[in-house]
């Protein structure tokens, strides 16, 4: 198995876990409001990858042992791709109290198209053909996959629905424009750091943002009740969102991002929203309709047709063209 195969898994792994939490967040944020939840949840986090590297220091290989903590460099690095995550659940966040979340999930999966736009001008990376014919397909799917479950009955509002812009679909792409430079920053950083620090700084800052955000606009107080934090739902909430979905997913993206492409990152990721309706179907009793089925189907698609060398692509449809000619 290649290192860029091995990547994709693992990332696509992570997305799965973001899409299947979701039901747990929103339960989460009942008990504890968005900003002060996500101080907590990455605060876990934080603190869990630190314990991680402390036992690494004191068990771990020679190299290991002596290496320093965190490398001045990864504090810069590390708090750069903290302002653009936070920025991404911030805004959406905000939104969300302006938009329906139908147009929140829409606008946010704009990041698959953001991505290689950002590449290109930040990076340089000129993404090859199969994978803009993916994101292509990808936006598709996003778009039934975000308007699909309206009854049959409302139909034709969908169009309308969906161009209709107000101030919390504004906030909300700003939230996309967040997501998408974590992604493309990660792929230029991951490479030159040391995964664990880049990620244990990314965490500790966003937590420390959020901290500040509940500080101004929520009762940062129930941040620490032990009450609300001890509670049996709110530990396995924290549990699988702070260790799987937080510090093991964003360490993953890390390390691993390294070995791919960006652009190709936010079409796995674009499988997140996929999983979150599955697990609505089985979690919520949620309807799946043939638009959320084809929606699913396109992003799956645009996802392995960005796995296509660009040649093989060009083959085919060179094969098709012929065909068609005679």
């Amino acid at each position: 198995m290649t290192k860029r195969l091995m990547a994709d898994i693992i990332l696509l792994l992570v997305a799965f876990i973001w899409g299947t939490t979701f039901v747990v967040v929103q339960k989460a944020i009942d008990q504890l409001p968005p900003y002060s939840f996500l101080f907590v949840r990455f605060g876990v986090a934080f603190l869990f990858l630190l314990l991680f590297i402390f036992m690494r220091r004191l068990f771990g290989k020679p190299e290991q042992r002596n290496s320093p903590f965190i490398a001045k460099k990864s504090l810069g690095s590390g708090a750069i791709l903290a302002i653009w995550l936070f920025a991404g659940y911030a805004f959406q966040t905000t939104g969300l109290l302006y938009t329906s979340s139908s147009k929140a999930g829409f606008i946010t999966g704009l990041s698959v198209v953001l991505v290689p736009f950002f590449s290109f001008f930040l990076l340089k990376l000129r993404p090859k053909f199969p994978a803009v014919i993916g994101v292509i397909l990808a936006l598709i799917g996003l778009y039934l996959l975000a308007f699909g479950d309206k009854p049959a009955v409302n139909a034709g509002n969908i169009i309308g629905d969906a161009v209709w812009l107000n101030k919390g679909d504004l906030l909300v792409f700003f939230c996309a424009i967040g997501f998408a430079l974590q992604i493309v920053f990660t792929g230029k950083y991951a490479g030159k750091h040391d995964a664990m620090a880049l990620t244990l700084v990314q965490l500790g800052s966003v937590s420390l943002l959020n901290f500040i955000f509940a500080l101004l606009f929520e009762d940062v107080r129930l941040s620490f009740s032990a009450d609300i934090l001890l509670s049996p739902y709110m530990i396995f909430a924290l549990f699988i969102t702070s260790i799987l979905g937080t510090a093991l997913a964003f360490l993953a993206q890390t390390y691993f991002q390294r070995y791919t492409t960006p652009t190709r990152v936010g079409l796995i990721f674009a499988m997140e929203p996929i999983f979150a309706a599955f697990t609505g179907v089985l979690v919520a009793g949620d309807v799946l309709t043939l638009p959320i089925i084809v929606g699913c189907g396109l992003i799956f698609s645009g996802m392995l047709l960005a796995e296509l060398p660009s040649e093989l692509l060009f083959k085919f449809l060179r094969t098709k063209k012929n065909e068609t000619g005679q």
